[in-house]
Formats: C-alpha cells, sequence, structure tokens
C-alpha cells in the first residue's frame, strides 16, 4: 500500500503538480481506498463506477469536490497503474457559475482591524493590497521586493506563472516594520512556532490553517455576516475594487494572474461602478407599479 503512494507522489511530483494538488489527489485515492477496504490495484473499473455514483448521489459531494476525486483518481490509476479504463474518458462535473461573494472597503478595513496579531494582520493586509492567493503569500520572500519599482514579484503562483503586481507604499512600510520584528533571511512571513519566537531563523513559511483561522476570528468579531467570506475573497475584493476605481480590465487580468480575459470580467458583475444610474432609472420606471391595493 505505502509502495503505490510512494509511486503516486513521484508521478505528481514529475508531472509538474504543486504541492497542495499534491496532496489533494494523493487525498483523493485515500478516500478510495477507505471506502473498499481494499488496495487500489484490487479495485475493478466497476467499483469505480459505483464509488462516484455514491459521493454524488448518497454523499451530496459539490461539483468542486468531485472534480477533485475524478482529477485525483484518474491521474493515478491511468499514470502509476497503468489502466485504460472507457470510464475515465467521460467523467464530468458541470462547475457551478456561481459569482463570488465581495465585501466593500470598509468592511474589509472592519475585518483587517480585528486581527489581533501583528503577523496575520501584515500577511492579510498584503493579500488585499496586492490581490494575492493566499499561497502566493505566504510563500513570499524578501528577494520578492522592488522597493526601488515598488513591484512584487510573484512567481510561486498557480500554474507556476510569474507576474509582477505593484505594491502599494503604505504596504511596503508595513511589510518592512513586520519584517524587522523578526529578520528572517528568506521569509517575509516565516513560521513563528509556538511561542511565536521561531520566526527568525524559521525554514518554512507560516501555517495556512493559522492564517485562516484568524481571518474567521476577525470576521466573527467585526460582525460580517456574509456567506463564503473567506481569505481568498479579499482578492476578489482587490480585482472588484480596481475595476471599480477605474482600472482598465487588461490591467486588471495581469495583475490577477488570469490567463483569459473572461476570468477577470466576472468581477464586473460585482462592481457598483455605473450602476447607481440604471438604479434611478429603474425606479422612475417602476414608479406607481406597486399601487396601495386598498387604494
Amino acid at each position: 500500500m505505502k509502495d503505490y503512494f510512494e509511486r503516486s507522489m513521484r508521478a505528481l511530483q514529475l508531472a509538474g503538480m504543486s504541492e497542495r494538488t499534491q496532496e489533494a489527489y494523493t487525498r483523493a485515492v485515500r478516500k478510495l481506498v477507505d471506502f473498499y477496504q481494499k488496495t487500489p490495484d484490487q479495485i475493478t473499473e466497476r467499483e469505480l463506477e459505483d464509488y462516484f455514483l455514491h459521493r454524488r448521489n448518497v454523499d451530496k459531494w459539490s461539483s468542486a469536490t468531485l472534480r477533485i476525486a475524478y482529477s485525483g483518481i484518474k491521474f493515478f490509476f491511468v499514470n502509476v497503474l497503468q489502466r485504460d479504463w472507457h470510464i475515465f474518458t467521460y467523467l464530468r462535473s458541470k462547475k457551478d457559475k456561481k459569482l463570488p461573494c465581495v465585501l466593500d472597503q470598509e468592511e474589509v478595513f472592519r475585518i483587517l482591524g480585528c486581527v489581533k496579531t501583528f503577523h496575520n494582520y501584515a500577511c492579510l493586509s498584503t493579500i488585499y493590497a496586492c490581490g494575492l492567493r493566499i499561497s502566493e503569500a505566504l510563500a513570499i520572500q524578501v528577494s520578492d521586493i522592488d522597493g526601488k519599482r515598488m513591484m512584487l514579484h510573484v512567481h510561486r503562483g498557480k500554474g507556476a506563472k510569474d507576474r509582477y503586481v505593484p505594491l502599494p507604499r503604505e504596504t511596503y512600510h508595513l511589510l518592512r516594520r513586520y519584517w524587522v520584528t523578526h529578520r528572517n533571511p528568506v521569509f517575509v512571513f516565516p513560521a513563528v512556532g509556538r511561542g511565536n519566537n521561531q520566526a527568525p531563523t524559521a525554514q518554512k513559511p507560516m501555517v495556512l490553517d493559522s492564517l485562516q483561522g484568524a481571518f474567521r476570528r476577525a470576521k466573527f468579531d467585526a460582525r460580517i455576516n456574509k456567506r463564503r467570506v473567506s481569505v481568498h475573497t479579499l482578492r476578489h475584493c482587490y480585482a472588484t475594487h480596481l475595476l471599480e476605481a477605474g482600472v482598465n480590465p487588461r490591467v486588471v487580468q495581469r495583475y490577477m494572474g488570469h490567463s483569459r480575459l473572461e476570468t477577470t470580467m466576472v468581477y464586473f458583475h460585482l462592481t457598483q461602478k455605473g450602476t447607481e444610474e440604471a438604479v434611478n432609472l429603474i425606479n422612475q420606471t417602476m414608479k406607481g407599479f406597486a399601487h396601495d391595493l386598498n387604494s
């Protein structure tokens, strides 16, 4: 059993998958093994079909969870076990077309104002100010900051795509103030350790779960009741607020690291820019429509 997982990890690394993808794909295979209580090489194509139907119809897994399971298990069976099964030619899970939740600037500042610790505050503020994914923020190294050009080099992003994003002056000074508290030679956000004293010599960045927990507590303290608000929401807010400020969509696309402009254009659905006049016209047009039934 151990041999299969080692071979899987080797194949995932050779395929250039990120660490998070490696973990997700391996977890998908482990759930399949736990479900049938036997090694993967003993699982048949019919059993695999039954497994996916069970997860979809009985466990009611979301489309996103199913897509990860499909991809991870398919990769394992095709590349490690070398199974050429027909099921892998038609596995599909439609992507939910939900608009992301977005906060206005006042709500963002309320949440950040409720973050209790300096390291979490500095990291979350940088995520919003630069439109970063959480993994990108945690991986920032000292050498990534160009203080002369006021740019941040993001080169550990999704799909290993490099990009430069503007580093707001206030954020630059915030990062300097935080860095001098630990002076780690490599990481801007090093792991602080249990006693909050390991940052100067840490060999790895802050723990993702710790940052997410700090955000959830701050969101609760700020009394933000909107659904589906997470650390990643700060990235959505960055794109939306830039578009509302009049920044060219092509520029926003580049800063977000999107391959397709269509991905960036989703944020136009979340903006308030240009809608005020339309709302006023709608109110004028519909005036008197909902008349008093008693009149």
